[in-house]
């Protein structure tokens, strides 16, 4: 397993590999995301485009089987900043975590803490930041979608340090593997402070 860290513009060559990586495991519980290969990619243009940008990426023999990354949150779209925005918190103060993602073969091996500790470290070196923050899905708990033995990820989150902020909410619009048309979806916020 090889761990590859990348910035800015030399994410680019990776876009569709990620592209692809992210169509098969937010098909999953909760995200349950029909997107397209065009979508994604636009999407990580935009950690391609930020100069202060990580994707970290693992490889087995060359071929990607998980990711997770990060850019300053004034790099985001709209929806993730309008939150701190409104609550009079500086966007400029916070590195944003994207989503990892990890093929089902690979997980439990420690990828998961590794990815969060590379980002951590980078956004640490950045010293910009104050915050670290992610957004998660949220889902009911009689989803019909819901796996029997789902288990959400809160206590993993928790132990790395972050801590959840109900009151940092956004909406952010995607189509459901059963659903016709985009509907927005209800994302909160998980915030750490990062070390002065």
């Amino acid at each position: 397993m090889e761990i590859r860290l990348l910035h800015g513009a030399a994410i680019a060559p990776y876009i569709d590999d990620l592209a692809r990586l992210r169509l098969t495991v937010f098909r999953e519980f909760p995200f349950l995301y029909d997107g397209t290969q065009a979508n994604q990619a636009e999407y990580l243009a935009s950690y391609a485009q930020s100069g202060r940008s990580l994707v970290v990426l693992a490889l087995d023999e060359g071929r990607v089987v998980g990711a997770s990354a990060g850019l300053p949150l004034v790099d985001e779209s709209p929806e993730f900043q309008q939150p701190f925005l409104a609550q009079g918190r500086d966007p400029a103060s916070v590195f944003y975590f994207g989503e990892s993602v990890l093929l089902p073969a690979y997980r439990g091996q420690g990828l998961g803490v590794r990815f969060f500790i590379e980002r951590e470290s980078y956004a640490h070196k950045l010293a910009e930041f104050d915050y670290c923050a992610f957004c998660a899905v949220e889902r009911p708990a009689g989803h019909p979608r819901r796996p029997q033995d789902y288990k959400p990820l809160h206590g993993f989150w928790r132990n790395r340090g972050f801590l959840h902020e109900p009151s940092l909410r956004t909406s952010y619009s995607w189509r459901d593997l059963d659903e016709r048309e985009q509907s927005a979806k209800i994302m909160s916020f998980w915030l750490k402070p990062l070390p002065a």
